[in-house]
């Protein structure tokens, strides 16, 4: 009960029809713009994660304070 190559190819001719090729290239752009943002957040989540997750080592220097 899927759609057939013919009737998916006659789909876009539709589609392309109504709105004009310049048109779909253009939403075209959009999507993948929006895609590549929101993939590029979604990285930039992980590795504040991953930073805020990572256990907290103090560098500096440790003095005795009891001598013995």
């Amino acid at each position: 009960m899927g759609i057939s190559p013919t009737q998916l190819i006659i789909i876009l001719v539709i589609v392309a029809l109504v709105f004009g090729t310049k048109k779909l290239r253009n939403m075209g752009g959009d999507l993948g713009g929006a895609i590549r943002g929101f993939k590029k957040a979604v990285n930039e989540g992980d590795q504040t994660k991953e930073a805020q997750d990572a256990p907290f080592i103090d560098s500096t220097p440790q003095t005795n304070k009891n001598p013995v």
